[in-house]
């Protein structure tokens, strides 16, 4: 089975688009937490504003 994964590239295709999805979502969600923790302080300084008003 091996052999036939040597001889065979998809068996390498397949690995490296494994490895590339799972860079995306890594990325992605670093993101999306970056993201959401900026918008949680941006609210955070608008609810502040808006409670000294």
């Amino acid at each position: 089975m091996f052999k036939l994964f040597k001889k065979s590239e998809s068996g390498a295709t397949l690995v490296e688009y494994g490895v590339a999805v799972i860079l995306a979502i890594v990325v992605g969600g670093g993101f999306l937490i970056s993201l959401a923790n900026q918008t949680d302080a941006t609210m955070g300084v608008g609810e502040a504003t808006l409670s000294q008003r």
